[in-house]
């Protein structure tokens, strides 16, 4: 957030049972940076131009069991759409865990891809470089997924569900309590997510409670507290977790972000 513009926008009221919301980055930097990403259990859709002089590209990022890094320098914009966990089965057949870790282009995975035109003729990549404001760029993404008509199936709607009182349900700490809210089996749970989201539900839980430590990363933060908080047993666990995620402690990035400030 220091070094970048980082913007979230609320897609069509439509897509909402399957896109989390667009996210759109804008930078503007003297001198390169590496920016670090522990990524969410979900697809993203993103279009981007790095640098001034580079093209717009088209991708679907996977969902991301490792640290995500990339370095930015210049003038550049990124524009994602970030599916909600589960989400993305709904505009595609290509099973969620083939995508994980990987980056491939919108053409190879979604139907007709970047050569699927909006109404007016343009692709979706072209539209939303050409797009001069942040609505004008969410318009051409509510049209163009519209276009592609989303048709979540049963089962994709409850993993969806699944995975939203995870990242909400601070109390959901185990597989076996997800799989009794639900009123089934963990092992029906874990079938579930791992068809619909590629992932399993103990790699969601963990995600989401890295993410929540992640965000409360300060010198004066008390993780023996934000560890209880959060369902772990003991300091250390969580610490292993953090770190496993980040590649430093959280004290160490809590230091880390000191040195940018």
């Amino acid at each position: 957030m220091r070094r970048v513009d980082f913007r979230r926008h609320a897609p069509a009221t439509a897509l909402l049972a399957v896109v989390e919301h667009y996210w759109f980055i804008d930078w503007d930097l003297d001198q390169p940076y590496a920016q670090h990403v522990v990524g969410h259990p979900a697809v993203n859709l993103v279009i981007m131009r790095m640098a001034a002089t580079d093209p717009v590209v088209a991708e679907i990022a996977g969902p991301g069991r490792q640290l995500f890094s990339i370095k930015l320098a210049g003038r550049g914009w990124v524009r994602g759409v970030q599916f909600r966990p589960g989400g993305f089965g709904a505009f595609s057949d290509t099973p969620p865990a083939t995508l994980i870790d990987r980056r491939l282009p919108l053409a190879e995975v979604l139907p007709g891809g970047d050569a699927e035109v909006l109404s007016d003729g343009a692709t979706v990549a072209a539209g939303v470089a050409a797009a001069a404001t942040d609505s004008a760029a969410v318009a051409v993404l509510d049209d163009y997924l519209q276009r592609l008509r989303p048709r979540p199936s049963r089962h994709a709607l409850r993993a969806i569900e699944l995975a939203g009182r995870i990242r909400h349900d601070r109390t959901l700490t185990r597989v076996d309590m997800v799989a009794a809210e639900a009123g089934v089996s963990a092992r029906s749970v874990q079938r579930l997510f791992l068809e619909h989201l590629g992932v399993g539900p103990k790699q969601v839980i963990l995600r989401y409670r890295v993410h929540e430590a992640i965000e409360r990363a300060t010198d004066e933060v008390d993780w023996a507290a934000v560890g209880a908080e959060l369902g772990y047993s003991d300091q250390a666990h969580l610490v292993r977790d953090v770190t496993a995620a980040m590649g430093m402690s959280p004290a160490a990035y809590a230091a880390s972000l000191r040195r940018e400030e």
